[in-house]
């Protein structure tokens, strides 16, 4: 089959590539619109002086708000007559973020996006059920062009329905499913509940949009018996899902280097983090036309990991995503993500992969309640003993101490999209 890699063979070939593309982006995103132009000139950055890939740090931010204040179509580097497509953000907060897409950067996107089904092991023999969303959502459109592209069996089935799922699995024997990690896991149990493990042939799933905690995965493998699963990260105003994945060997994820330059930076000071160290994901596109991106702050927090992969690909790999840094919730002065709860859980045995955070203040003191299930078939006579275990292993990584509930496996909700596992009831 046709390779979608890339074909540089060192570090020094690829930063010829990024230097190459940042010089343009940033004469192009100058020449092409006027926010970018007044930022550029504010920060004493002019094109011309980009002659080394340690320029970059001249550049000025781009945040979310530049994308709030141009509203519908902000930061738009070419005419409108050269806008072939648009996608959006979900919009929880506001406005949503309206992305424009040229034919070329949807080729782009769409050669990524294949790249993605390659690293993933897949042949054309393949049948790739995508379970999200369609229409102006970047996921289904991604997930369904880079397959076809690829050249393997699209099936688009669409987020949610978990009957005709079902019916889909074994009517057309899909050998890949494209969803969230909690549609996974509600998937998962459903195929065991109905009996049907032996009249599927699901091989492997693909996981976007949301954090996956080792112990779901572990659960979802299990119940499956699936080969592999692979995370796929993405995010509209960078092109969308597809801009990387996690290899065969689940040490990071490959991230598409000759396309963007990733940056890991403290969030306070701006300043780089040493490789390994978490910091938030600062990314600068390198050829993309309609909107292109420098420095954009997408404040997804991760690390840039160290040396080569021992899947032998050259590519640059981060870290799966901790969490945003807006994700954050404080308890008693101490900062908490929720990512960092899903490593504490997935290192515990007899412990589920479902849990529930919930916060209230009492007499001006914070209260953080977790709740967690225990594996199945779990004797309740030891959930006490297995809340202790959980406490002690939340307060000595987390410095908390929290209450914990250990509950019978399946007692909390499931969701065919995202699973909302922190509530917090302080601001109510």
């Amino acid at each position: 089959m046709k390779t979608f890699m890339p074909s540089y063979n060192s570090a020094e070939e690829l930063a010829e590539i990024q230097l190459k593309g940042l010089q343009w982006t940033v004469n192009h995103a100058y020449r092409g619109s006027e926010v970018y132009r007044a930022k550029l000139d504010a920060a004493g950055a002019k094109p011309q002086e980009i002659k080394s890939l340690d320029d970059l740090k001249k550049l000025p931010f781009t945040t979310s708000k530049d994308l709030a204040v141009g509203y519908p179509f902000p930061l738009l580097s070419v005419p409108m007559k050269d806008v072939v497509r648009l996608h959006a953000s979900s919009g929880t907060t506001g406005k949503r973020k309206v992305l424009c897409y040229t034919q070329k950067d949807i080729d782009d996107w769409t050669h990524m996006f294949a790249r993605c089904y390659e690293m993933a092991e897949l042949t054309s023999e393949d049948r790739v059920q995508i379970c999200v969303g369609y229409g102006v959502w970047t996921a289904g459109a991604g997930f369904q062009l880079g397959c076809e592209k690829f050249g393997a069996l699209a099936v688009p089935a669409g987020p949610g329905n978990l009957d005709m799922q079902m019916e889909f699995l074994m009517d057309f024997q899909s050998t890949v499913m494209c969803c969230t990690a909690s549609m996974g896991l509600l998937l998962a149990e459903e195929v065991e509940r109905r009996g049907y493990k032996e009249k599927i042939n699901l091989k492997k799933m693909i996981f976007g949009s949301e954090r996956s905690s080792d112990a779901m995965r572990d659960r979802i493998r299990t119940l499956l018996n699936l080969s592999d699963m692979y995370d796929i990260p993405g995010m509209t105003e960078l092109y969308g899902p597809g801009t990387g994945l996690e290899c065969s060997a689940h040490n990071g994820i490959h991230y598409w280097a000759d396309y963007y330059i990733v940056e890991i930076l403290d969030p306070d000071t701006l300043e780089p983090v040493p490789d390994g160290e978490v910091g938030e994901m600062v990314v600068t596109t390198l050829c993309k036309e309609a909107v292109p991106l420098i420095r954009y702050r997408t404040r997804d927090l991760t690390a840039l990991k160290p040396g080569a992969c021992s899947c032998g690909s050259l590519l640059p790999r981060h870290d799966r995503i901790l969490g945003r840094s807006d994700d954050m919730f404080i308890v008693r002065a101490v900062n908490i993500y929720p990512g960092q709860i899903d490593s504490v859980l997935s290192n515990l045995k007899g412990i589920g992969s479902e849990y529930q955070v919930i916060i209230n203040r009492s007499s001006g003191k914070d209260m953080m309640t977790l709740r967690v299930e225990c594996e199945q078939g779990t004797d309740p006579a030891i959930h006490n003993q297995k809340a202790a275990m959980v406490k002690d292993a939340v307060k000595k990584k987390l410095l908390v101490t929290p209450e914990v509930e250990i509950i019978p496996y399946g007692s909390l909700p499931r969701s065919e999209r995202k699973t909302k596992r922190i509530i917090d009831n302080r601001n109510e």
